[in-house]
């Protein structure tokens, strides 16, 4: 069901489902509804959208011509992706977040490193800062944003841009389905409430993906469409949502399965680390170009006790496809000897990922 339909209702007593779009009216006869209808970019009261000047990441892939300046307030997955291209595109980009480091629920090695990386590219950074007022002139002037310390230490400032970017998160698409008419209601931030097979409080109708709990992933929608799909036909179905990877496409990539070293201390699981760098994998060195190749590293994470896979994050050329072997590794129950022991060709950046598994038991070959 696309974002364009004015409205959606369903009948649960005829069970079919009524889209209302423009002036005409199309009625469907169906035994079940999925709800799939995504979600959308954030709004700042103080600058709303209108895609040339203030733009959400949809708006950011259109701009016809490279900013001067360009501001980014969110430094999470979109914020640096779309931030990173038009860095490299030309901009002066400067990224505003209001927490202390980007990204703020990765793993914190592999936040600092890309960093780091971000800043060696030429990013700009005002961590801590968060936006509380914004002058947006009708004419080409800059636009003013007035920023304040988020931690209250009085400390402010005011910065000035051609191009703003607002990447501070993005919410379910469900306000406007009419839901509330057959009895489901939404949470406080406007998801549909599920059980553990994707279905709503109505008989025969399902959500799955950005409109129900859980990362907003397009391969985690996917997958939850697949298994509801397996539901429905009387099938069992199950997804493993400790085994749903996130990338960050940024160059280099960022990729991660699994627990964060800080939540495992968190939670008091003892376990083991291991790390290795790109710059010791003869793949990386020889594919590298101006350092973009060899900057980053691969770190996974092991129980303790029973060396199961506990995590894994990488940073660096081809993180968002290596990540696989991890979450494959993850799914089966693996432990990091299990990917030590496996055989990995020469010369691959893949090889970086078993080095790091056998560094977990103190034995890497290269490094």
């Amino acid at each position: 069901m696309s974002k364009g339909l004015a409205s959606w209702r369903a009948r649960r007593a005829s069970r079919c489902a009524q889209w209302t779009a423009m002036s005409s009216v199309q009625e469907l006869q169906t035994k079940h509804v999925i709800v799939a209808t995504g979600s959308e970019p954030v709004e700042l009261p103080m600058l709303p959208f209108d895609e040339k000047r203030v733009v959400s990441s949809t708006g950011a892939l259109s701009l016809t011509s490279v900013p001067e300046r360009m501001a980014v307030i969110g430094g999470g997955y979109i914020g640096l992706e779309m931030g990173s291209v038009w860095r490299r595109l030309g901009a002066d980009v400067t990224v505003i977040e209001f927490a202390d480091r980007i990204v703020p629920a990765m793993d914190h090695e592999i936040g600092d490193r890309f960093l780091q990386i971000m800043k060696k590219q030429g990013l700009k950074f005002k961590l801590g800062m968060k936006v509380v007022g914004a002058t947006v002139p009708s004419n080409d002037a800059p636009i003013s944003l007035e920023l304040e310390a988020a931690n209250h230490s009085g400390k402010k400032e005011t910065f000035a841009a051609d191009v703003v970017l607002v990447a501070t998160g993005r919410r379910p698409y469900t306000k406007e389905l009419g839901l509330e008419t057959i009895g489901i209601e939404l949470d406080d931030r406007g998801r549909i409430p599920i059980d553990d097979e994707f279905r709503t409080r109505v008989p025969n109708i399902y959500a799955i993906g950005d409109v129900v709990r859980g990362a907003m992933l397009a391969h985690k929608a996917e997958d939850e469409g697949l298994v509801c799909a397996e539901i429905i036909a009387g099938r069992k179905g199950h997804i493993n949502y400790d085994c749903i990877p996130g990338v960050v496409y940024t160059h280099p990539e960022v990729a991660a399965v699994g627990k964060t070293e800080e939540e495992l201390k968190a939670a008091g699981i003892a376990y083991n680390k291991g790390t290795f760098p790109f710059m010791a994998n003869s793949r990386a060195r020889t594919n590298d170009a101006g350092g973009d190749f060899t900057q980053g590293l691969v770190k996974v994470l092991a129980d303790k006790k029973t060396d199961r896979i506990l995590g894994m994050h990488i940073i660096g050329p081809g993180a968002g496809e290596m990540i696989a072997e991890g979450v494959l590794a993850m799914e089966y129950g693996a432990s990091s000897e299990d990917i030590a022991r496996t055989c990995h060709a020469h010369p691959t950046l893949s090889e970086a990922l078993r080095e790091a598994a056998m560094a977990t038991f103190d034995r890497p070959i290269h490094f």
